[in-house]
């Protein structure tokens, strides 16, 4: 069946989109902090079951954003985790130094079955196990990081790694609705010291109060973001930033989707990824290009269950995907007066 799952094309200049940490020594990429849940998840799409499927927002961030960048975790498992996950994250280049491992502890787990639409899911089971009493711990440099993504944990966490940080350059996060719905007044603490917001568009009409997205948009950028994606699945992604600039991203033709689990966090880690592999201002062409780099991550990511597709993935395949996307969109300006 064909469908389009978060992506984003445009017409940039060939070459933007490098996978940074496997082109180019450590020293020359700002280094990203994620701080979000690892995870062991049970997955029942309507093709296919795996019921031990690695997930967890900053797994699926920190793969995502190692094409592009020096990435380090900070999350929390217990020793039932694969060990073959951790080794496969450290030779992504992901330091691992901030995953605190609980001896004896099980690892947040969550069972969820996708509809046949591939677009719905009913979450069945949800242990948080170890997870529930995560209290980040960064190590003493982590605090020097340059980027930071405060991936969908509680928001009184969000603000307290942010207030742990000296001076990034970028501060990225998501949320989602139960946070909206439990926590508001947290989560608008946290929004106040933020630069960019990403969420889906059902998160967005709800934090704003709003049902048009121009005008959702509107009101959560008066909360503090200076910029804010909102992610609608397979009709793509939107970017609006504060001084009224818009940005609308198209999605690809695939013709398969496997696990959509992952898809916004790998979003999320390609975009962020690209940001500070550049180590430029945060400009409007460069979020334009960063929101391509998400949206070939996350196409990689639902090809497969878990973050398979990620791992086996080589820099020239994403160069090509990138390439693609930019070719989807080709086309000449018209005079039509």
């Amino acid at each position: 069946m064909l469908r389009f799952w978060l992506l984003a094309t445009t017409i940039p200049p060939p070459g933007l989109c490098y996978a940074g940490v496997r082109t180019m020594t450590t020293s020359q990429r700002s280094n990203l902090l994620v701080v979000g849940s690892v995870a062991i998840d049970w997955i029942i799409t309507p093709k296919a079951e795996r019921a031990e499927s690695v997930g967890g927002s900053a797994t699926y961030f920190a793969m995502a954003a190692s094409f592009f960048t020096p990435v380090r975790l900070v999350g929390v498992v217990g020793s039932d985790f694969p060990e073959q996950t951790t080794n496969d994250l450290r030779n992504a280049g992901v330091d691992l130094r901030g995953l605190e491992v609980i001896e004896g502890g099980k690892t947040f787990r969550w069972k969820g079955r996708y509809h046949d639409n591939m677009n719905d899911r009913t979450t069945l089971e949800t242990h948080l196990n170890v997870f529930e009493s995560f209290a980040p711990k960064l190590p003493a440099d982590y605090a020097d990081s340059e980027y930071l993504f405060l991936a969908n944990i509680q928001p009184s966490l969000q603000q307290q790694v942010r207030e742990q940080m000296k001076k990034p350059v970028l501060v990225g996060m998501d949320t989602m609705n139960l946070w909206i719905e439990i926590a508001r007044g947290d989560l608008a603490k946290v929004l106040n010291g933020i630069d960019v917001l990403t969420i889906n568009d059902e998160e967005a009409r709800q934090l704003s109060g709003k049902d048009n997205l121009v005008k959702a948009a509107q009101e959560i950028l008066k909360m503090g973001p200076h910029s804010l994606v909102i992610k609608r699945g397979e009709h793509g992604a939107l970017l609006f930033e504060r001084d009224g600039d818009i940005f609308a991203a198209p999605a690809l033709p695939l013709e398969d989707v496997v696990d959509p689990t992952g898809a916004g966090d790998s979003f999320a880690g390609g975009f962020m990824g690209y940001l500070a592999g550049q180590g430029t201002a945060v400009a409007g062409p460069v979020l334009r290009t960063a929101m391509i780099c998400g949206s070939v991550m996350a196409s990689f990511c639902v090809e497969g269950f878990s973050y398979d597709r990620l791992r086996e993935l080589t820099i020239d395949q994403v160069q090509d995907r990138f390439d693609r996307f930019a070719h989807l969109t080709d086309f000449s300006r018209a005079n039509l007066k």
